[in-house]
């Protein structure tokens, strides 16, 4: 969900799932909301601008505060509303999302476990630094791994920064996030270079062996050690529910 401009990017992604399209296509989205009420009322409106009766997959979006599992899971809490909506036929499969740090997504995960319900997939930041500082490839992914649930790697550029440190090339950067155990790798595009990129990287992917991995997290390791180019874990630069509180509800 795209709230901050309107839901924009659900609307363009509804008219191009007309005329057929819809029944093609896994569909995902996520809410930011914390509350029930906050968190129908962001489904019913995803369900109008994508023009859709079911969503295959819906995240609660940026888990990055410790006390978001407890509202999520709490009485009158936004798991309520997806639950419902999962009930009526309104979504699949119910997952999450975050970047600030793996001791929330475990937390997220012991919580949900202790109400008896198991994610069907969680997206996470994995790249060619994340191994150093604040792993969630460490300590998140073989927890994932083990329970089998679906694996959405993000943040492979980190936005621009992490390739901003001249240690890696973006199809570097992007075999490495596909060698790991994922289910998909996400990367943005928004010019006509960028996909070429990303179409580049998927012709020309060879799984990365041991030593091919090694070298990488070699030629990362110092310019990863503190988190500096790391910025989603390191600042409020990506939080958006941060400088928007009210999305929370």
């Amino acid at each position: 969900m795209d709230i901050s401009r309107g839901g924009e990017s659900e609307t363009r992604m509804g008219k191009a799932l007309r005329d057929g399209y819809r029944d093609k296509v896994f569909l995902m989205t996520k809410i930011d909301g914390r509350t029930k009420e906050a968190a129908s009322r962001q489904i019913e409106d995803s369900l109008a601008r994508l023009q859709t009766d079911h969503i295959d997959l819906l995240q609660h979006h940026e888990v990055i505060r410790l006390d978001d599992p407890d509202r999520i899971f709490a009485k009158g809490g936004s798991q309520e509303a997806v639950l419902e909506a999962q009930k009526a036929g309104k979504i699949r499969y119910i997952g999450f999302t975050g970047h600030k740090d793996p001791m929330v997504h475990l937390r997220m995960l012991q919580i949900a476990s202790g109400h008896g319900f198991h994610f069907d997939a969680v997206q996470m930041p994995l790249n060619v630094m994340d191994a150093h500082f604040r792993s969630f490839q460490n300590q998140v992914l073989p927890i994932l791994v083990k329970e089998r649930a679906g694996i959405l790697g993000m943040k492979t550029f980190g936005d621009h920064f992490i390739l901003n440190s001249d240690t890696v090339s973006p199809v570097e950067a992007l075999h490495y996030s596909m060698s790991l155990p994922t289910s998909v790798v996400i990367t943005g595009i928004d010019q006509p270079e960028i996909l070429e990129q990303a179409l580049q990287a998927v012709r020309t992917y060879r799984k990365l062996d041991g030593p091919q991995i090694e070298a990488l997290l070699a030629r990362t390791r110092t310019a990863a050690a503190s988190g500096h180019f790391e910025l989603y874990k390191t600042s409020t630069h990506f939080d958006g529910t941060i400088h928007n509180p009210g999305w929370l509800g």
